[in-house]
């Protein structure tokens, strides 16, 4: 008993702390876990219930301080004992090295010509860390009892890997010794760095990513220190925040979704080597070979030697970079703002705008995307807001009217509006809305121009204003497009001019299309997903191409199914671990589709 009524102080750059008593650390993460496991704040109340979960998350680190475990050296010296290792393994190591790219960081270079579409890259599955290798590791007897891990890949790949971070022995840890020792997610800016996105689309996610990790922190501190199963792992005498935090984040920027051993559903996975590539556009090139039983990349576009061979993570907005995987990508053609829309329940038309809304598959309530680019709304948006504007006399023609349920499939098609008055009435809700939205921020757009000029803005500030000035110029165009369209439909009624209508011989048309404004509705995939979660596309199954079988996924995307699963076993921990994105581009034949999500080595990549 004496032996474990002890706190375990690791040697730690940063010094070592006084000791605490066991029962004075329980206590203050009894309150953490109480603090963030109350009832979910009123509106407008949850910066306020951010800080009082920081101050406390704050006490806590200040007892820890010096108890986390930290390597000697630099990342840069176990680089060559990374390849070595991967070699070993039977991954491939010849034709690239990894390199520091400056503002990049690290990422890998050809060290000689590459071709496009060329294998240049595989790493066999007994390298990779997994949810199946953390069962079978000293984890495993509290997995097996625990319904919150095994609800939660995501943690239980965090936890995993810290017990392996902390055992001098662990197979992996030629790998765990290249991780960054510090992210620049979220989690680790200042306060004032986070008050920067105060007014922003993103700011929810950011309060919410941060009590989550906080809530799964506190539940699983008590869960190693009271549990029987618990007993034998590392972490029962140095589990600090930090640890955590890190721990979490390393999952979380570079987590993905490979195969299980037998083919027949997705697991998680940290993929050595791989996940040094760094992010630029184009295709998903990475998937997951069934009978060779390993990753596989292949190279995006040609690469000269000594260039640096990027991979493309997958159609994410920057929030989802900035909150996710820690960096801003200037660059980016799939960005977009969530915005939240619903029919008032109390509104006297909310039964019928129900219904077919229903009949399209699309909720009453839902959170959309205002995207970057022309037109800023995709299909579902278009169907909804039409729908929104109807009249009593329009909903009844699309409810009860001649051909009612072909006009279904048109409300998503930008060539069939519903009544010149509509379209007028949706593009303006839009080009208001945007306006409105736009008025949140306390800040103006050459403001924060200005900001960014400031030769002395710390990085995780500049991260917070990129990403607010990006929502800006989406909503900016999005209220601009609004207008314009706004003024062509009026020219269009002024002039009297003849609605298209819908045809049989039509479909056609609507089917032949790769026009998203043009796919009839129900026949998509709806993108948008009902209120609570957030955008989520991906895709499922099994390929073959003559030579090899291959498994197409989607990516690890936001732990929706581990949020319905944790709902049922308890409301002690939320997912927070997970990025967002996703990508309808298809890669070779030869390989499967699977997306990173990972950080820059260093963020600065793509910001400047």
């Amino acid at each position: 008993m004496g032996k474990k009524s002890r706190v375990k102080t690791q040697k730690s750059g940063s010094g070592a702390s006084a000791v605490v008593s066991p029962k004075e650390m329980m206590n203050v993460i009894a309150e953490l876990l109480q603090k963030c496991s109350s009832a979910a704040p009123s509106a407008g109340k949850e910066w306020e219930e951010y800080i009082q979960i920081r101050a406390l998350v704050e006490k806590i680190r200040k007892k820890q301080k010096g108890m986390s475990i930290v390597f000697e050296g630099n990342r840069e010296d176990y680089f060559q004992d990374l390849m070595s290792w991967a070699q070993e393994n039977g991954a491939s190591r010849d034709g690239f090295t990894v390199a520091n790219f400056g503002t990049e960081g690290y990422g890998l270079r050809a060290t000689k010509d590459i071709k496009a579409e060329e294998l240049f890259l595989w790493i066999p599955r007994k390298m990779l860390m997994t949810v199946e290798s953390a069962q079978n590791s000293v984890l495993g007897p509290l997995y097996s009892q625990d319904r919150i891990l095994q609800a939660m890949g995501n943690v239980t790949l965090a936890l995993h890997l810290l017990c392996e971070r902390a055992d001098p022995a662990s197979f992996w840890l030629p790998y765990i010794h290249t991780l960054p020792q510090e992210y620049d997610t979220p989690l680790y800016y200042q306060q004032e760095d986070v008050q920067l996105l105060l007014g922003t689309q993103a700011v929810q996610d950011v309060l919410s990513q941060y009590k989550n990790t906080a809530r799964q922190y506190a539940y699983f501190y008590k869960l190693v220190q009271t549990h029987p199963a618990a007993s034998k792992l590392p972490l029962k005498d140095s589990f600090t925040f930090d640890d955590y935090r890190w721990a979490v984040s390393s999952v979380m920027t570079r987590q993905n979704q490979i195969p299980t051993e037998d083919g027949s559903r997705v697991t998680l996975a940290l993929i050595p080597l791989w996940d040094m590539c760094n992010h630029t556009n184009g295709l998903i090139t990475t998937g997951y070979n069934l009978e060779d039983d390993r990753c596989e990349c292949v190279a995006l576009q040609d690469y000269k030697e000594n260039e640096q061979i990027y991979i493309f993570y997958g159609t994410r907005s920057n929030a989802e970079f900035v909150i996710h995987n820690g960096f801003f990508f200037q660059d980016n053609a799939h960005d977009r703002v969530k915005i939240k829309l619903g029919v008032s329940k109390s509104e006297r038309l909310y039964a019928m705008k129900a219904e077919v809304l229903a009949r399209a598959g699309i909720p009453a309530s839902c959170i959309f995307a205002v995207h970057c680019n022309e037109p800023p709304i995709s299909a579902q948006l278009l169907a909804f807001l039409r729908v929104f504007c109807m009249t009593e006399e329009e909903l009844k023609d699309y409810l009860l009217g001649e051909r009612a349920i072909n006009k279904i499939f048109t409300l998503g098609n930008s060539e069939f509006p519903v009544s010149w008055e509509n379209e007028i009435k949706m593009w303006t809700f839009l080009e208001t809305r945007a306006a409105l939205l736009l008025k949140t921020y306390k800040t103006t757009s050459e403001e924060d121009r200005s900001m960014l000029e400031k030769p002395d803005l710390s990085l995780h500030s500049r991260l917070a204003i990129q990403l607010r000035l990006a929502e800006k110029q989406i909503l900016e165009k999005a209220s601009a497009s609004g207008r314009e369209k706004r003024l062509y439909f009026e020219k269009k009624l002024e002039e009297g001019a003849v609605l298209p209508h819908y045809e049989e011989s039509d479909i056609a048309l609507l089917e032949n299309t790769d026009a998203d404004a043009k796919l009839p509705i129900i026949l998509r995939k709806l993108e948008e997903v009902e209120e609570g979660q957030e955008i989520q596309v991906e895709e499922h199954s099994h390929l073959l191409n003559g030579e090899k079988a291959v498994y197409q996924m989607g990516i690890s995307a936001n732990g929706e199914k581990m949020l319905e699963e944790t709902q049922k076993v308890g409301k002690d921990v939320d997912p927070a671990l997970a990025s967002v994105g996703s990508s309808h581009q298809k890669g070779q034949k030869k390989v499967a589709n699977l997306s990173a999500n990972r950080t820059e080595d260093n963020p600065k990549e793509n910001s400047e």
